[in-house]
């Protein structure tokens, strides 16, 4: 029996803040003190408070270290560990020494309810032991024991779950559908491809949380009829992939994969496949031709995946998050899982929160949370005092949320009808430094550029459709422009092939829809309001220049002449807006308009 636990974040967020460190060198205080018998350290998955990692978290107290650093160690074993006193400067903002706050009373969990991400930041991914400690694999055994698979499918479709994956596709019809499939052999596959930009929350439940989609798989395949399941992860997870191989190895010496699972008669064995980072892979029918080694393009449909999927036999195909939430599921009951969230939108939606946010990490909302919530109570608000101006939700299939739309509940339903959708669970906040024209740019490149060029519409609509969007933040656009580039967006969207090219053009829809006085500013005007499109700004010096010549002797390109202790003068045909004239002047008098 251990008297402290001490867990160290090992997500890919704290990695890259050196959370290895950290955990060697507490192996290390903790070995130099004799304390070995009586104090674990754990790796764990993400904690979700990505903005205050590496995180370090000290049972039986709680205490909820931040920004922890190898050189912070020795204190933390000396004082905490030895002499039982909390070091408080080191402690989360919201707690202290004599008041440690357990993590769901805190701002950003209190509003939470975790489901997928029930074990993340709780146990070591790479124990099963740990997993089957929290109830894992319960859920098989109660299905194998007392469901037969057609119950197991009423569950789910009872459940209301819909697939996270961005569809919100209700998640039991398509197991129904798979099922009725009559077939020698079936497969069962999940996508944890997630190439939207900034999006990491299927990332977090692989490195966190393995095993609950092993389980999910094994449980879809016994509801189905298939003994074998692909995961299709991208190569850039090395932790995520390294996590899961060991989970799939520790089942199958557990014998919770393979053959005769658990002593039944029950098969399901499972394989990882590597993407190479093909956004279109996120795509069903070009991910099972990925995995079938053919190029990543999509099919035309149908046949759905249900009726001829991968390799030409029927495929359930669900992502990692939807995966996620079947154990609890089958464990707690259809009426659990759907007495949260909306009427249409059941249960709880995890959101990888970043862009202009004080809380950036991963939040789990019951669907219907207000977006206010997620923004001003959860993430902690916009920094530096900064206006609220739009939150992008769907990645490069989405659309941005403008402040009018504050307070509108997130679930599928409510983002379509104003001209976005819930994605996989990207929410990008942008303030009011930011251009939406040149965020409808930035998307539409990245679509562009992963475009398979299968089909016209979307290889060459969406290549003219950046065009416009060049124009209109050089300053060369024309009104006809606008309502030319409109018009081509719904064309895209009508006679694309799959759901890359159908969605391609959302953000230029939905900040043309909310947004359109910026994009006449930069067209009527040859003016970004924001101050973001470099072919329209201009560098002025003001009154306020003394002169002491700094800007003039940091400008790369000689723009800039005057004599000391007079005003300077910036050339606008020789200056190339790199603004470090305004970042070196110690006075303010160097403005950009």
């Amino acid at each position: 029996m251990y008297r402290n636990h001490i867990l160290v974040c090992g997500g890919t967020g704290c990695s890259s803040g050196n959370s290895k460190k950290v955990h060697d060198e507490f192996e290390i205080q903790i070995k130099e003190a004799g304390l070995e018998n009586e104090v674990k350290i754990i790796t764990t998955g993400c904690f979700g408070l990505c903005a205050c990692g590496p995180v370090v978290v000290v049972y039986p107290e709680g205490a909820f270290y931040q920004h922890i650093k190898p050189e912070n160690v020795k204190e933390i074993v000396d004082e905490h560990i030895i002499k039982g006193r909390i070091v408080s400067k080191l402690l989360y903002k919201e707690t202290s020494e004599t008041n440690i706050k357990a993590l769901n009373e805190t701002a950003f969990y209190k509003n939470q309810k975790r489901v997928a991400l029930k074990n993340c930041g709780y146990i070591d991914p790479e124990n099963v032991e740990e997993y089957i400690a929290y109830d894992g694999y319960q859920a098989l055994i109660k299905c194998y024991n007392e469901l037969t698979p057609q119950e197991v499918v009423d569950i789910v479709k009872a459940s209301g779950l819909r697939g996270r994956g961005g569809g919100g596709f209700p998640t039991g019809l398509k197991w129904q559908f798979t099922k009725n499939s009559v077939n020698d052999k079936k497969f069962v596959c999940c996508n944890a491809d997630e190439g939207d930009p900034g999006a990491f929350m299927d990332r977090s439940v692989l490195e966190g949380d393995p095993h609950a989609v092993i389980e999910a798989m094994t449980i879809a395949g016994y509801a189905i009829g298939s003994d074998q399941g692909y995961v299709y992860v991208r190569a850039e997870y090395p932790i995520a992939v390294k996590r899961l191989q060991i989970a799939i190895n520790q089942a199958k010496a557990y014998g919770l994969l393979g053959k005769n699972i658990l002593g039944t008669n029950n098969n399901f064995d499972l394989e990882i496949r590597l993407g190479s980072g093909a956004f279109v892979c996120g795509e069903e029918t070009a991910l099972m031709a990925s995995i079938e080694g053919l190029r990543g393009e999509p099919r035309p449909r149908p046949p759905f995946p249900a009726v001829k999927g991968l390799f030409g036999k029927p495929t359930l195909l669900n992502n990692v998050e939807t995966y996620a939430n079947i154990p609890q599921i089958i464990l707690k009951g259809a009426d659990w899982f759907a007495s949260m969230g909306t009427e249409k939108s059941k249960g709880t939606k995890v959101f990888a929160l970043g862009g202009k946010i004080t809380n950036t990490g991963l939040v789990e909302i019951p669907m219907g949370t207000t977006l206010r919530t997620i923004i001003e109570d959860i993430g902690g608000g916009i920094p530096n005092g900064k206006k609220f101006k739009a939150a992008q939700t769907g990645g490069p299939s989405g659309g941005c949320i403008p402040a009018m739309h504050f307070d509108i509940p997130m679930d599928y339903d409510n983002l379509i009808s104003i001209g976005s959708m819930m994605g996989s669970g990207g929410l990008i906040v942008m303030d009011e430094d930011n251009c939406m024209v040149d965020i409808a740019k930035f998307f539409l490149e990245f679509t562009q550029e992963e475009s398979c060029g299968k089909c016209t519409p979307c290889r060459i609509g969406t290549k003219r459709l950046l065009e416009y969007l060049e124009k209109i933040t050089e300053g060369k656009a024309t009104m006809q422009d606008l309502d030319d580039m409109e018009k081509l967006c719904y064309y895209i969207k009508d006679n694309s092939l799959c759901g890359l090219g159908q969605t391609a053009p959302n953000p230029v829809l939905s900040t043309l829809r909310y947004f359109r006085d910026e994009y006449e500013a930069h067209v009527k005007e040859k003016r970004c309001p924001a101050g973001v499109c470099k072919s329209l700004l201009q560098y002025y010096i003001t009154e306020d220049c003394k002169g002491c010549t700094l800007c003039a002797k940091k400008c790369p390109v000689g723009a800039i002449s005057g004599k000391v202790k007079e005003r300077h003068i910036i050339d606008v045909d020789k200056c190339i807006k790199c603004g470090v004239c305004k970042d070196v002047c110690k006075f303010g008098a160097v403005i950009k308009k």
